[in-house]
């Protein structure tokens, strides 16, 4: 049976592409740092199925669960998914956001990256899948930090997916745009609105996550390095390939 190991997986992306793989016969890990949220996720999982509270951070709690997942067979996927959603003008951010957004979505996807490759190095074929973003594609106004962790997630992914091949592993990232989980309420810093409400406001539209979780899927079945998901992810590339200014200006509004 293959498996699959997910961080952030109590909610949102995480859960619903464990949800996703478990349906089609994948054994699945969830790890999460909420351990409520992660109790009440795995419950919606078949048996077979195993939780873990682990903060991405970590690097000795990767190492411990890792191994704890991987006594019970292989691994053929590791997606590095956990990440926080966290908006607003950079000069008004505190140094403790900026630091905690760095700290969880680009170190500990490069925590993952480097602790799993001994795991996944064991199964031929395996697949190291990040959760980029749409602000990957071309920076977002008002989400500096947060897209300079993603384009530091699309870097990785591109540059592992050269480095890994020789070991026989695949490095794959989705790259989805505004989806619909609760980050998206919370507040952007020096702001009086929900990233929800930024987001609607500007006119983008809000991906349900049972397309992200197909995505996944198809990403990690694939050839593609960077598997774009939602409108708004597909135009923005579209638009940085063919219509730079055109995106230049559109986030100077």
């Amino acid at each position: 049976m293959p498996a699959i190991f997910i961080t952030g997986g109590a909610s949102g992306i995480g859960l619903a592409t464990a949800q996703l793989f478990a349906s089609r016969g994948w054994r699945v890990g969830i790890a999460d740092v909420n351990e409520v949220a992660l109790a009440a996720a795995a419950a919606t999982l078949p048996a077979g199925s195993a939780s873990y509270v682990m903060d991405v951070r970590d690097r000795d709690a990767w190492r411990k669960t890792l191994e704890a997942f991987t006594a019970g067979g292989g691994l053929d996927v590791l997606h590095n998914n956990a990440g926080i959603g966290t908006g607003g003008p950079i000069a008004t951010t505190s140094f403790d956001d900026l630091d905690r957004v760095v700290a969880i979505n680009l170190v500990g996807v490069l925590n993952g990256a480097k602790i799993g490759h001994a795991y996944l190095a064991r199964t031929p074929g395996s697949c190291l899948l990040n959760t980029a973003s749409a602000s990957a594609i071309y920076g977002s106004a008002g989400l500096a930090t947060y897209s300079a962790t993603k384009f530091g997630v699309r870097a990785l992914t591109e540059a592992l997916d050269g480095e890994w091949a020789r070991d026989g592993i695949r490095v794959r990232s989705i790259v989805p745009s505004f989806i619909e989980t609760p980050l998206l309420d919370g507040v952007a810093s020096g702001s009086n609105r929900t990233i929800r409400e930024t987001v609607t406001a500007a006119g983008m539209e809000l991906t349900p996550v049972e397309a992200v979780a197909e995505a996944a899927w198809a990403a990690v079945h694939g050839d593609a390095v960077h598997t774009y998901v939602g409108k708004t992810a597909r135009r923005m590339a579209f638009a940085a390939r063919w219509m730079p200014g055109a995106l230049r200006n559109r986030m100077r509004r």
